[in-house]
């Protein structure tokens, strides 16, 4: 008898299983995050200079500003901030930062880096 129960309970147990993971993306599906951004306490800054290094675990930005970036010689930038995140979110930051250079650039024309290419010697 106690064979008998057993079977069962095994059968219900099984039959259950595949409801419960079947119900379960359709729980994920439903319940979506909602997120508010705070930006109250935010402090703005400029920076024309990024380094950027990693370790195996994380990538660092470092943002100064280069008071003289036409300069020669040694030139001495201070980092005023310095940003530390993991590579999935830099990764997403790189595709958003694309998609908004791409946006700029549709909207106002390409962006040259090369500041050699953009400065423009005055004739006298």
């Amino acid at each position: 008898m106690a064979k008998k129960d057993a079977a069962p309970a095994e059968e219900k147990k099984a039959d259950d299983a595949p409801a419960a993971v079947a119900e379960a993306p359709a729980a994920d599906a439903q319940a979506q995050q909602t997120l508010t951004v705070d930006d109250s306490g935010v402090s703005a800054g400029y920076a024309n200079f990024c380094r950027v290094s990693s370790t195996p675990e994380e990538l660092i930005l470092d943002l100064g500003l280069n008071p003289n970036p036409y300069a020669t010689g040694e030139v001495k930038v201070p980092v005023t901030q310095r940003i530390i995140m993991n590579h999935f979110t830099a990764k997403r930051l790189l595709s958003a930062l694309s998609m908004a250079l791409q946006r700029h650039e549709q909207a106002f024309g390409v962006l040259e880096t090369d500041v050699r290419r953009r400065v423009r010697r005055q004739t006298t």
